[in-house]
């Protein structure tokens, strides 16, 4: 891989490539990915979807949308630090081809906004409730009109591919969606393979898959101009891709467990004594004594915290940047952290008192009858429509979805690929009040 290529600015549809060096110096190409996703539909859903908590009336607990502006600004930090190191490794990015550090922070911020847009509603149990229906539910009588490959697609559906979906699928007079640059795409792509074959490794870009059937031509050709295919024509995830995932695992890492602590289903004794264990070394002691409230000790280590994080991520990038360009860095950089015991100590007091937490259990088990029924409704009626049985109930559901729901007549997998597209891009309270009028 070369850092020219991989710093792409064509767009699905360009027919030469664009140049860095003849951009506007006021906004960028890669600026302008991030004002694309920033004022798209899908991006403004993510204020009404579950980050860890369904349905929470606190202010204070995170949605999709508040994670999603702080992994950017994270991810924007660190696309610079790294950014500027690379410069000073090969100054001719600088010097012949007018990149600058603000465009690996434009690039990295972009792809950490966009990062969640794919994700249903009720967070990581939407995914599973999709699946489900697939699998188990009504939507099993499928599988005989589709490939293994269509199958795995719906049956594991994945909120990662579904974003790649929202961002390259082109509708009519749309191409290519919300058309961002390739370099963006390379970069919010941390999992470049197909759902099937399944083949796990324990490389970390194995861990999931990133694109459905119906993309993956399309993908093909993103990486394919990015560099990213490799000699026996596997794909190869995109440097920039760890950083976003560093961003995405900083961020929920230190976000989530502070919900829990405003929440009061961590102490505050215990959660404090936890962070101050990760920023020890960097603590100033005097400061932190002068702070009298909860809510300013907190903030104090939490911003000591995300700091440390993103100073050692920008350092092990650097450290292992030649296994990256490679493609056989294996591991996510804070897996690689000298502070991983700190980082799993957290995560495991969160698992225990936040995602386990029954009232998270219940509120998910309702999402899950939430998703199951709103995929009876609107596939069955655009299977029936599609054989030309439909009945009155099933045309006045399909008259409820929105004119930019593609549903095509001869394309099984593409239907119900769309269906559950619609239903995965709908807020917690949409699909709740869509629930509740069906009922």
């Amino acid at each position: 891989m070369h850092w020219e290529q991989l710093l792409s600015l064509r767009r699905h549809g360009d027919n030469q490539k664009r140049l860095r060096i003849e951009q506007d110096p006021t906004r960028s190409g890669f600026e302008v990915d991030y004002d694309r996703i920033i004022f798209s539909a899908a991006f403004r859903n993510l204020q009404d979807k579950t980050q860890v908590i369904p349905f929470s009336k606190t202010d204070f607990v995170h949605t999709r949308l508040t994670h999603s502006l702080e992994v950017s600004v994270v991810g924007r930090s660190l696309g610079r630090m790294v950014g500027q190191r690379l410069l000073d490794k090969y100054p001719e990015l600088s010097t012949t081809h007018g990149y600058t550090i603000n465009d690996f922070g434009a690039i990295v911020a972009a792809a950490s906004l966009a990062h969640d847009i794919g994700n249903p509603p009720f967070g990581h149990s939407g995914e599973q409730a999709i699946g489900d229906y697939f699998a188990n539910g009504a939507g099993a009588n499928y599988k005989n009109k589709l490939s293994p490959t269509q199958y795995q697609d719906l049956t594991h559906f994945e909120g990662n591919a579904n974003g790649l979906k929202i961002l390259m699928e082109s509708r009519e007079g749309v191409p290519g969606g919300l058309r961002l640059s390739y370099a963006t795409l390379g970069a919010f792509t941390k999992y470049p393979k197909a759902s099937l074959p399944h083949r796990p490794t324990t490389h970390v870009a194995d861990k999931k898959f990133g694109f459905f059937n119906a993309q993956q031509n399309d993908y093909q050709a993103v990486a394919t101009d990015l560099g990213l295919v490799a000699a026996d024509d596997t794909l190869i995830r995109h440097p920039l891709a760890y950083l976003v995932e560093a961003a995405d695992d900083i961020c929920y890492t230190l976000i989530d467990f502070e919900d829990g602590i405003n929440l009061g289903w961590i102490s505050e004794d215990y959660a404090l004594e936890y962070l101050i264990n990760l920023v020890k070394d960097s603590i100033d002691t005097n400061k932190y004594q002068q702070l009298i409230t909860k809510t300013d000790r907190l903030a104090y280590l939490r911003a000591l915290s995300i700091s440390t994080l993103i100073q050692e991520a920008a350092q092990l990038f650097m450290q292992h940047e030649q296994e990256i360009l490679t493609g056989t860095f294996a591991m996510s950089l804070t897996d690689k952290s000298s502070y991983k015991a700190q980082i799993k100590d957290i995560i495991d007091l969160s698992i225990r008192n936040i995602y386990q937490a029954q009232e998270v259990i219940e509120k998910e088990l309702k999402g899950y009858q939430v998703i199951h029924r709103l995929l009876d409704v609107f596939v069955g009626a655009a299977v029936r429509h599609q054989a030309g049985n439909a009945s009155a109930f099933d045309k006045l559901a399909l008259k409820c979805l929105p004119d930019t729901i593609v549903l095509p007549q001869d394309d099984t997998y593409g239907l119900l690929l769309s269906v559950s597209s619609y239903v995965a891009s709908l807020t917690d309270g949409k699909a709740l009040e869509w629930y509740q009028k069906m009922a």
